[in-house]
């Protein structure tokens, strides 16, 4: 197990940019579209599993595929949760890439790449936590949960209790939601490319 300077190290956000953004960023601008713009569904539903199966490939198992119906189902499930977060449905991702509006087709595949950077982020921070704070030491998670919140806080959501670190050193998988969804929201890790 580390210290928690090697912790807090790991969980910086040049240091996150490096280890997982970068590669992201780089898959994204890799990926090369003749146009802004679908004619159909089918054409919308086979550029995004082509999308997903390329970024896959390229970040999260290297060299590896997925059918085009597995990728373009993934592909599908991520721009509903995008879309719908934003107020709207498929059918307003499948509109931008038709019509063009809201930055058409490139906008529909920076959501997309954003989704799987976030989730690759958060399973790194995962790892960080999984790999500095020992399992079975109360007094070591505690210490570690409390100096984590006051390093972040300024980047962590209202609803993480900086006088309760013991609430989160059973379980920190909301503490590492939250400090994720945060750098999402402020940080260059997640700016658009």
């Amino acid at each position: 197990m580390g210290s928690i300077e090697n912790l807090l190290e790991a969980m910086d956000e040049l240091t996150i940019a490096r280890t997982v953004g970068i590669a992201h960023d780089e898959a994204r601008m890799k990926y090369h579209l003749d146009r802004n713009t679908v004619k159909s569904f089918d054409e919308f539903t086979e550029v995004i599993a082509n999308y997903y199966n390329h970024h896959v490939s390229q970040c999260v198992v290297q060299g590896g595929s997925l059918s085009r119906i597995e990728a373009g189902g993934r592909a599908k499930e991520i721009l509903k949760q995008e879309y719908t977060r934003q107020g709207g449905d498929m059918m307003t991702a499948f509109n931008d890439a038709h019509d063009g509006t809201n930055g058409g087709l490139r906008v529909v595949l920076d959501r997309i790449a954003e989704q799987l950077k976030a989730e690759s982020v958060e399973r790194y921070a995962r790892d960080v936590f999984d790999r500095h704070v020992a399992p079975n030491s109360w007094e070591q998670k505690v210490d570690i949960m409390r100096q984590f919140v006051a390093r972040f806080e300024h980047l962590l959501s209202s609803s993480i209790r900086a006088d309760q670190p013991e609430s989160y050193a059973a379980n920190y998988e909301e503490l590492i939601r939250t400090y994720v969804e945060s750098l999402r929201k402020t940080s260059s890790v997640f700016r658009r490319f």
